[in-house]
């Protein structure tokens, strides 16, 4: 049986919609239609119940697929381990995330280091990235919520302080500490649900007895400290992000809350091979992280130089 059937089967399975799977695939739609029914003519069995463009995965569609992932994951780890066999100059990782700026530092200088690894970057909510894991798709999910799941594994990259983040001009810029209390009414600035911001502050805000009052939703955790610089609202951002937005005219305040702290972790799949390239970048940027916040650290403990 030829693999590029069941390689269209399987993405038009995801999307139980033609149009949308040729787009993915890159082909028309009438010859991605006559390939699945090539395929059903040499199965001998109907694989989806149609309804124009929109297509059902029935219960034989949904029985071959189970087979398919699980087959076409073992050909791409085995291609994985080959690429491994001729070194990281042939290696390839593919990584999805809550948010990309984290991954800017420490990915220029894995390219620097690793030109020939081809890296492929995706970002989502947690639903999002672990659906991915799952289905193979990725190779390493850095995320920043705890996943209870025994068929993945992780590793902690950075335990850090979240911050509450204000314009300047705002009431309580001058205040080095505040409570939960000071916060009721205030126009908050966090991310849709799903993203780690949205449940932290949701968490807290439930803990103090209180909602939050959200002004804002966005879909770019990184875009929080620019649009609560613009006078917009206040909102929740790790200690890190003072380094990635430098320019962005904030006030930092400690936030006497119960566990007000954000773990970064790589996550991946235990029973997927996980190729020379992707332990490559896990160090990589493990190390960049960790060697950013340090410094970062040493810095906010270092005094002040008056003029």
């Amino acid at each position: 049986m030829d693999l590029l059937p069941l390689r269209y089967f399987r993405v038009v399975a995801r999307h139980e919609h033609i149009s949308r799977a040729a787009t993915e695939l890159r082909v028309s739609q009438p010859s991605l239609s006559r390939t699945i029914a090539r395929l059903e003519t040499e199965l001998g069995v109907p694989l989806f119940d149609r309804r124009g463009r929109h297509v059902r995965l029935n219960r034989f569609g949904a029985t071959l697929l189970r087979r398919v992932e699980r087959a076409l994951d073992e050909l791409e780890q085995g291609r994985r381990e080959l690429a491994d066999a001729a070194g990281l100059a042939h290696g390839s990782v593919a990584v999805a995330t809550e948010t990309l700026l984290t991954l800017v530092e420490p990915l220029t200088g894995f390219r620097n280091d690793h030109p020939g690894v081809d890296v492929r970057l995706h970002q989502s909510s947690v639903d999002g990235l672990l659906e991915r894991l799952r289905r193979g798709e990725v190779d390493l999910c850095l995320m920043s919520q705890p996943v209870d799941d025994p068929a993945l594994e992780s590793a902690e990259v950075l335990h850090e302080e979240v911050l509450l983040a204000t314009p300047l001009g705002h009431r309580l810029a001058t205040r080095e500490r505040i409570g939960m209390g000071d916060l009721d009414g205030e126009p908050f600035i966090t991310t849709r649900p799903g993203y780690w911001q949205r449940v932290l502050t949701d968490r807290l805000f439930a803990a103090a007895g209180s909602r939050p009052t959200i002004v804002c939703e966005a879909d770019e955790p990184g875009a929080t400290a620019y649009l609560i610089s613009s006078g917009l609202g206040v909102g929740l951002l790790p200690a890190t992000a003072r380094r990635f937005a430098p320019h962005a005219p904030l006030a930092w305040l400690h936030l006497d809350a119960p566990d007000c702290h954000r773990t970064l972790t790589f996550v991946w799949r235990r029973d997927a091979y996980v190729s020379l390239a992707a332990q490559e970048f896990r160090a990589h940027v493990t190390a960049t992280v960790r060697r950013a916040a340090a410094g970062d650290e040493q810095a906010e403990q270092r005094p002040a130089v008056l003029p």
